[in-house]
């Protein structure tokens, strides 16, 4: 029996929690015993997690369009053989060549596997009523590190991290793939008649979609940036501004929390307001959070963590809808793919560039983080909150 919206979110989350905490978190904590077995340096391990991520973004538009076509079920269980075959050639690997070709594999998976492949599959199943849908995803995905990191950490300290990459690797095969089929069929796709009636006035068509697709591409860069450098230094960022060690870890300890919390409110409160509304009230938190920094010192660093980890949770739930309620469902996960690309690259440099910038300014490299989070938030004063969104969707479509 086909699933319901319910069923299909929870399915759909769980194998988002796995394909997240197997890949985009596995570095975190299998990087530093891969080095040392592999005969590299820490950076050399990054740096082919860092190819990943640029792999991903050049499949990202490919995926979205076969999404558009067929449906994210056949994409996503596809993904789940490819994310098993990187993880066990991870596994094998027997220095920097190999350990470079797994990760092309793994983010080749990326590329089709990952949030933005999932929102294409919710768009093509439920058209522009996919708001709350794509926020109950990234609920339960929120929790990949909160599993993925533990249970990485278990199994490299009881079986070694070629084991942890091949249990990942099963788990793909044994648990996301099985998840992935459970996803209903999408309906069929109605090309519009020649006779029928245009858009409405207003109606995304008829805004200048060019400027719009570079305005998101940039806003989804720059906190895709944000996120990323603050995911990798943040400890260090925390002590360079006078925080102890144990604050930093306690702060750090509070990013998790606060993204599933203001994604909870997304789902409740924000959920009656314009998603670009939201996605700016959410661009303005980390600059916030920077500027409490720098008037208060160390003792405000909790209120940092706080608000970054808000802003974070409701950009990542951003990235889906945004595109969705300016453009529509039609062509919707081709279109997410070019507009992610420039975000992945971002993701990718990010770890590099933002570290360059601690070395040299120490705490004065927040200066940077908040700088590129003004001009998201201003970026988005160049989009309109007036386009209507009465965009038929698959299920509403006449035959």
């Amino acid at each position: 029996m086909p699933l319901g919206r319910s069923g299909t979110v929870a399915a759909l989350g769980t194998a988002q929690t796995l394909s997240w905490a197997s890949t985009y978190y596995l570095p975190a904590i299998l990087a530093a015993p891969m080095a040392r077995e592999l005969g590299v340096s820490m950076p050399t391990v990054f740096a082919a997690f860092s190819v990943a991520l640029v792999v991903s973004a050049l499949f990202g538009p490919r995926s979205g369009a076969a999404i558009d076509r067929w449906g994210g079920r056949p994409v996503l269980m596809t993904t789940n053989v490819v994310f098993a075959l990187g993880l066990a050639a991870l596994a094998s690997a027997q220095g920097p060549v190999g350990l470079f070709a797994a990760w092309i594999v793994i983010g080749i998976g990326m590329g089709g596997g990952l949030y933005e492949a999932a929102f294409a599959t919710l768009v093509r199943l439920y058209g522009r009523d996919s708001r709350n849908s794509i926020t109950g995803i990234t609920l339960i995905a929120g929790f990949a590190s909160t599993v993925g990191w533990p249970l990485s950490t278990w199994l490299e300290a009881a079986f070694g991290w070629r084991e942890a990459c091949i249990a990942w690797a099963g788990l793909h095969l044994v648990l996301g793939l099985p998840l992935n089929a459970l996803l209903p069929r999408p309906p069929a796709q109605r090309v519009p008649s020649a006779n029928e009636p245009g858009p409405a006035a207003g109606t995304p068509a008829q805004q200048p979609s060019w400027r719009a697709a570079v305005v998101l591409s940039f806003v989804f860069a720059a906190t895709w940036f944000i996120s990323t450098a603050m995911a990798a230094h943040l400890p260090r960022l925390l002590q360079a501004a006078g925080a102890t060690l144990a604050t930093a870890v306690v702060v750090g300890a509070l990013i998790g929390p606060s993204q599933v919390g203001a994604r909870l409110l997304e789902f409740g409160l924000l959920r009656k307001v314009h998603p670009l509304l939201s996605a700016r009230i959410a661009s303005a938190l980390h600059p916030l959070g920077v500027l409490a920094l720098a008037l208060f010192g160390a003792p405000a660093a909790a209120v940092f963590g706080v608000l970054h980890g808000a802003g974070n949770g409701i950009l990542t739930i951003a990235k889906g809808t945004l595109p969705l309620v300016v453009f529509g469902p039609q062509g919707y996960g081709h279109r997410q793919g070019w507009l992610m690309l420039p975000a992945r690259v971002a993701q990718a440099l990010a770890p590099w560039l933002f570290g360059l910038a601690l070395d040299r300014w120490g705490a004065g490299a927040l200066a940077l983080s908040a700088a590129v989070g003004t001009l998201a938030f201003l970026a988005l004063f160049m989009l309109q909150t007036t386009w209507s969104t009465d965009v038929p969707s698959p299920q509403t479509a006449r035959p």
